[in-house]
């Protein structure tokens, strides 16, 4: 496995000059404790990697020492296990700030998710500065993520949501967007890459429009941290959220960016301990970054497992991750092509390893269904993306997403329970 981390193209996909490394995909599956289990009897083929990564044993072993070892609380003790734990938590964010590619690392904020860092943004930011006649502009192709938190801040400002239009084949129509665009647009709010399609959305362009008309960028990383990497800085933009979950790190943490000169502005949304410099009856005044959005005891265990999952991911190196998914994504898209009465949704040219797909006369919970007694984990229903699934004209599709332990021998295995559903509904 490569020790180096290549550099990240304009889009976020990751490019490197050096020779291409082979991912040894057994030893990553080695590594992940769950992916030795049958299921119903079955060779586990896990397709839900998008909705949820599993999690490697050295992440794993990294939360249970936390729990183990230490288990203070962080930052104001003056022991030796508050101190230990304060080391490690703040070690984890200098990884995870070099992971997204900051400067620094007081603009890093631990948060609970992706949810919760859009949600800091549009309460935050959204909220104090926007007002009556003032727009934010999303996309269709939006988890309801990022959808919720924008309307929720338009319906208290009187701001108006404007929805950019996504093409036939799943890709944003730039030219849409940019007509979308206004001397009204305050806030640009975009997936890197789109959850139920697996379309790339080309960030550093979107995000030169939008600060071209003085608009602020904010990002919803979920789907691309994972498969692409961060840089922050290559991208051009002002806020990115990524979940430690998708990430192959624990659940219930994740981690804001933001640019330093927006963030120091900003007021935060949430009080009590830690958050703080000085408490009276009479006035508060708050702690710099990030401690001013971290109110509360933090999810210690989870950013340092965060941490360990960035040095997991960091010692295979992101060219070996795109490479291998690429090969695969290549090979699906021609397997499910055969399958007779399967129609795919979404047929970006730009995508990573997310197949969408219809079954001619199977729902897509009964195809989930008997996949699960085939050992083939798949996701069935709208994906937190109902509005993308009206601008398509069905009610839900079938998900099987891809992760770095995948193989063709799970992709052969979904198709061939596939193969199965079909003759049994015939």
């Amino acid at each position: 496995m490569t020790q180096s981390r290549p550099s990240t193209t304009s889009e976020g996909a990751t490019a490197s000059s050096s020779p291409r490394v082979e991912l040894d995909v057994e030893r990553i599956r080695s590594d992940f404790p769950a992916l030795g289990q049958r299921v119903h009897g079955h060779r586990l083929a896990y397709l839900d990697s998008a909705a949820s990564a599993l999690k490697p044993q050295s992440v794993i072993d990294a939360v249970v020492k936390n729990y183990s070892e230490d288990g203070a609380n962080v930052h104001r003790g003056v022991h030796w296990l508050s101190q230990r734990a304060t080391t490690a938590l703040e070690a984890a964010r200098e990884k995870v700030a070099k992971f997204m590619g900051s400067a620094t690392v007081e603009n890093v904020v631990f948060t609970r998710g992706t949810t919760d860092g859009i949600n800091l943004v549009a309460n935050a930011y959204g909220a104090a500065n926007l007002s009556a006649g003032d727009e934010v502009l999303i996309s269709h192709l939006e988890h309801h993520s990022n959808i919720v938190p924008w309307q929720q801040v338009c319906e208290r400002t009187g701001a108006r949501l404007v929805i950019a239009p996504v093409t036939d084949s799943g890709e944003l129509d730039v030219d849409g967007f940019e007509r979308k665009l206004s001397e009204r647009t305050k806030i640009v709010s975009v997936a890197h890459v789109s959850n139920t399609l697996g379309t790339i959305l080309p960030l550093a362009r979107i995000a030169d429009l939008a600060h071209a008309r003085g608009a602020v960028m904010v990002v919803d990383g979920a789907q691309g941290a994972p498969h692409l990497g961060v840089d922050v800085q290559a991208l051009g933009v002002d806020f990115y959220a990524m979940s430690g979950h998708k990430l192959y790190g624990p659940n219930g943490i994740g981690a804001l960016w933001g640019e330093k000169s927006i963030f120091e502005k900003m007021a935060p949304y949430q009080g009590g301990g830690g958050m703080i410099r000085t408490v009276s009856f009479e006035k508060t005044t708050y702690a710099g970054l990030p401690e001013r959005f971290e109110a509360g005891t933090p999810n210690i265990a989870g950013a340092i497992g965060l941490g360990a999952a960035v040095d997991y991911l960091t010692n295979i190196g992101f060219a070996a991750v795109a490479a291998h998914e690429k090969e695969l994504v290549r090979y699906g898209t021609k397997a499910l092509a055969a399958i007779p009465g399967l129609r795919p949704i979404g047929t970006a040219k730009e995508k990573v390893g997310v197949f969408s797909f219809l079954l001619e006369n199977v729902h897509p919970h009964d195809l989930g269904t008997i996949l699960d007694k085939r050992g083939v984990a798949i996701r069935a229903g709208h994906h937190c993306t109902q509005p993308l699934m009206k601008r398509f004209g069905v009610p839900a599709t079938a998900r099987a997403s891809l992760g770095i332990y995948s193989t063709r021998s799970d992709i052969d295995q979904l198709v061939g329970a596939i193969r199965e559903a079909q003759e049994m509904f015939s």
